[in-house]
């Protein structure tokens, strides 16, 4: 039996910082092309080797002259000059400006000989026979840009860690140069390991337990964000074997190693034996949550650290601790920084002694001030990715964060902002184009009953509630429509379903949607009808159903089990089985009200939703199973 590993003494998310920075990541400076230095940063000084411009040239269209030929010369007592000739950019003057005369000159074309100055077209005319007259009088270097003006030959340009935005490859343009001296990009391979993992594309078998690997893309994104070259390998099982020749693999080739999964205190967990065999290992367990179980070490010549395996922690650990590493290596500069303050829209507890990296997302009251609720489906929700907004730091000795306390979020990006709308509440297919139309809305489809909850704690702006509703709470109605509702079965309906009793009567195996949902609610009060009909309690009906506890989450869910073959009926909407080419039968009709937070009535994008559904019908068009209320 493998020796479980423990974790005993947790680090200081300091030790974790100073432990990551202690590692060599830093690759050799390397050369360019200039089209592929945008977002590279600069390793050495480039000094000018010629002028820029390299010759004396007009800034304006009009005529070069010699401006003591203008001295004097106003709207009242214009000068004339005679015209000698014209300069047109690109091209080399062929006429000298000699005492007396001017030349006609083109926005950056060559001064003249002669010439120290340059009147505007505006302020001449023309008076035949090549006499031009000036009606204001210039000093020398009047609309002209001298040689050099922009940048003198052995001048210093651009210094040693510049990032290379368009205006540096601009100005490195003009100084001719075609390959560039920059920092190298650290090579970060990304190793996610866990033999449930499929790469997105692949043909994926929920029934063995597999799942898409999320880690290695995000983090991926997260290292080329952060300056470094993101470098994919296979997911490695969990075989000791072969997670060591891909972790050896990506040591011999990267600069740094990242892996997720397999580092918490687990007997199938490996990996920390193969640091401890092939390297180092300097820490094993960060006193901070999420994402406890971090490595940190260094295998063969590169460095190496462990994520958690559950995707919000994986991302977390990385933006907290390794991002800045991998920044400082590529020399790209700390982001902008990307922290607002908030009130806690509702009390959180903690107290669990360790530093807290609380996921939270942003919601704007009706004044504008910012709300700040927690984001927590739990590690493993890939969701909570998209959710929340930022990360507040809650301190290990706090037990609690109150209601209306202030605090700051550090953001997940410098453009992150609160959605215009965050609604949550009933799964809907009209909903959801109805959604569409509102702009930068947030939607959770968390279920009628638990959308009231949220909405009764004051957090989001709307609730979409379905069906009937056990526990009413302080809101106002904003509109709705009314969709059929009942049981989705194959096409043909083979079983002969009738309805409810169909359920009871028969030997079906059934898909229900979970509690939260109107549409379980709807299909309850139902079955309570037929229980009252045959006079029996509605329990003893429900124990007769196979697979009325059997509940999935989303509308489609239940249809999709059928379709699949794993039910023989499912609650749902006739617009589903419509359009999954399934069979239906109605158990009647539902309303799906939309109730807003009394506290945002005014707040303007409660106004928008509320012109639109005065207008749905329109986003009900082609959807089978719709009305309005």
């Amino acid at each position: 039996m493998t020796e479980r590993k423990e974790f005993r003494d947790l680090a200081d998310p300091e030790d974790a910082h100073a432990a990551i920075a202690s590692l060599a990541l830093e690759p050799e400076p390397e050369a360019v092309p200039l089209a592929e230095a945008g977002g590279r940063v600069l390793a050495e000084r480039v000094d000018a080797d010629l002028d820029v411009p390299g010759f004396d040239r007009a800034s304006m269209d009009g005529y070069a002259v010699r401006a003591k030929d203008t001295f004097g010369a106003d709207e009242a007592d214009p000068v004339t000059l005679d015209l000698v000739g014209e300069v047109h950019a690109g091209a080399e003057p062929d006429v000298t400006v000699e005492p007396g005369t001017c030349a006609e000159i083109s926005t950056g074309a060559v001064m003249p000989p002669g010439a120290d100055a340059a009147v505007i077209v505006e302020r001449t005319d023309e008076l035949g026979d090549d006499r031009i007259e000036i009606r204001t009088a210039v000093a020398p270097g009047d609309s002209v840009m001298f040689a050099g003006a922009d940048i003198a030959a052995g001048a210093r340009a651009l210094g040693p860690g510049t990032l290379l935005t368009p205006r540096e490859i601009g100005l490195l343009s003009a100084l001719g140069r075609d390959e560039v001296p920059v920092r190298g990009r650290p090579r970060v391979g990304i190793v996610s390991t866990g033999d449930e993992l499929v790469r997105p594309g692949e043909t994926l078998h929920s029934a063995r337990g597999q799942i898409y690997d999320v880690n290695s893309y995000t983090i991926a994104a997260g290292v080329e964000e952060a300056g470094g070259e993101a470098v994919l390998y296979p997911h490695a099982g969990d075989d000791y074997d072969e997670m060591e020749r891909l972790l050896v693999q990506a040591s011999e080739e990267c600069d740094l190693v990242l892996s997720s999964g397999s580092t918490s205190a687990s007997a199938v967990d490996v990996i920390y034996r193969v640091i401890e065999d092939r390297g180092e290992l300097l820490l094993h367990g960060v006193a901070v949550k999420p994402g406890k179980p971090m490595l940190v070490g260094r295998l063969d010549s590169s460095a190496y650290v462990g994520l958690p395996g559950y995707p919000v922690s994986a991302l977390t650990i990385y933006r907290t601790f390794v991002a800045p590493a991998v920044r400082r290596a590529a020399g790209v500069p700390e982001p902008q920084t990307a922290t607002v303050r908030g009130r806690m829209a509702v009390r959180e507890r903690y107290g669990e002694g360790r530093m807290r990296l609380m996921p939270v997302g942003l919601v704007e009251d009706e004044e504008g001030e910012t709300l700040v609720y927690p984001v927590d489906k739990g590690s493993g929700a890939t969701t909570s990715l998209v959710e929340a907004d930022g990360i507040v730091e809650v301190h290990p000795d706090t037990e609690y964060l109150a209601e209306g306390e202030a605090v700051d979020v550090l953001l997940f990006s410098p453009d992150v902002r609160p959605p215009s709308l965050f609604g949550v509440g009933e799964d809907d297919p009209l909903l959801n184009r109805l959604l569409d139309r509102l702009g930068t809305t947030r939607y959770l489809p968390v279920g009628s009953r638990e959308g009231l909850r949220r909405l009764r704690d004051g957090v989001p702006d709307v609730a979409v509630v379905a069906g009937p509703v056990e526990r009413d709470v302080n809101a106002v109605d904003l509109g709705g429509w009314r969709r059929e509702w009942g049981l989705v079965v194959p096409d043909g309906n083979p079983a002969g379903v009738e309805g409810v009793a169909s359920l009871v009567d028969d030997d079906l195996r059934f898909v229900n949607r979970d509690s939260n949902s109107g549409l379980r609610t709807s299909l309850g009060t139902a079955v309570a009808d037929l229980a009252d009909e045959r006079g029996v309690s509605r329990r003893d009906l429900v124990a007769e159903i196979h697979g009325f506890d059997r509940s999935v989450k989303a509308s489609e869910s239940p249809a999709r089990r059928v379709l699949a073959g794993d039910a023989d009926a499912g609650v749902g909407l006739r617009t589903t089985a419509d359009r999954l080419g399934l069979g239906f039968v109605s158990l009647g009709w539902q309303d799906v009200r939309v109730r807003v937070n009394p506290d945002r009535t005014e707040k303007s994008s409660v106004d928008v939703l509320r012109t639109a559904l005065d207008n749905v019908g329109h986003d009900a068009d082609g959807l089978v199973g719709y009305e309005t209320a």
